[in-house]
């Protein structure tokens, strides 16, 4: 796959004659992996209905750093934006200021994205227009005190085309959020920071399940996405999950806005 995607030609990738969906996808990336992004970035744009626009989140200290096969995506679809933000939210939380009323679509920097991949997540928001939809969902869920267990006994859902009032999305699979779909908090950077710092999917469930929007396991969740080759080495997976990282987020998230109340 990823020789395929090398091969193709970047100017054309970036203006495509075909129809776009009206998606803004939005990602963002760290240091070690601006060598790899560049195919995430080309898995996006050879997507076989081409979003609207590409924007790829980075810091400011990297407006220097920027390889020239990445900077060459860069056209009509594909641009790069800098912002002071290092944690993993900023995947999402500029583009919601910047394109208010529009579906954005977010996705993970370190894999290649089949080519259907967008399709099939926008297919399922014509039909459920209001819902937050994700190829991938793992289900919360709790002690018989009601507190949140474990985040690594939150099973990942294997049923397609349903959704539960505790299902989060897992950003790696692809995310599509509606207009709308998250209450006004998930702006709030003191308290991002302050409670999920490294976690921006369990952040999003919070302020989805605040709004009162559905979170919905696609109809049609394919192939996972492919792994780049050594961007791991450095991984939220790391800390969030082996670490028991997101336990301890997830926590803090739920206590501060008593997140009970919704069960």
């Amino acid at each position: 796959m990823a020789h395929r995607l090398k091969g193709m030609d970047s100017g054309a990738l970036n203006s495509r004659g075909d129809p776009a969906l009206p998606v803004i996808i939005s990602l963002t990336s760290i240091p070690s992996r601006l060598k790899a992004v560049a195919l995430t970035v080309r898995s996006l744009l050879a997507q076989d209905i081409a979003a609207q626009k590409i924007v790829l989140w980075l810091h400011e200290d990297l407006r220097t750093q920027i390889p020239p096969a990445l900077g060459a995506l860069q056209g009509d679809i594909f641009s790069i934006a800098y912002v002071d933000l290092t944690c993993p939210h900023r995947k999402l939380i500029h583009t919601l200021v910047q394109y208010p009323n529009k579906v954005i679509v977010t996705c993970d920097d370190d894999l290649m994205y089949r080519s259907d991949w967008l399709r099939r997540l926008y297919q399922d928001h014509l039909r459920y227009p209001q819902s937050i939809i994700a190829h991938e969902c793992r289900k919360i869920e709790f002690e018989t005190c009601g507190t949140p267990k474990p985040y690594n006994q939150w099973p990942v859902e294997q049923g397609c085309d349903l959704s539960h009032p505790w299902f989060m999305s897992i950003g790696y699979g692809g995310v599509l959020y509606p207009p709308g779909a998250l209450h006004d908090d998930v702006q709030q950077r003191e308290l991002f920071l302050a409670l999920t710092p490294r976690a921006d999917d369990l952040w999003f469930k919070a302020m989805s399940l605040m709004r009162g929007t559905e979170v919905r396991r696609s109809s049609s969740p394919g192939l996972k996405p492919v792994p780049i080759w050594g961007t791991q080495r450095v991984s939220l997976k790391r800390t969030n999950v082996r670490r028991e990282g997101n336990t301890e987020q997830w926590r803090a998230l739920y206590e501060y806005y008593n997140l009970q109340r919704y069960r």
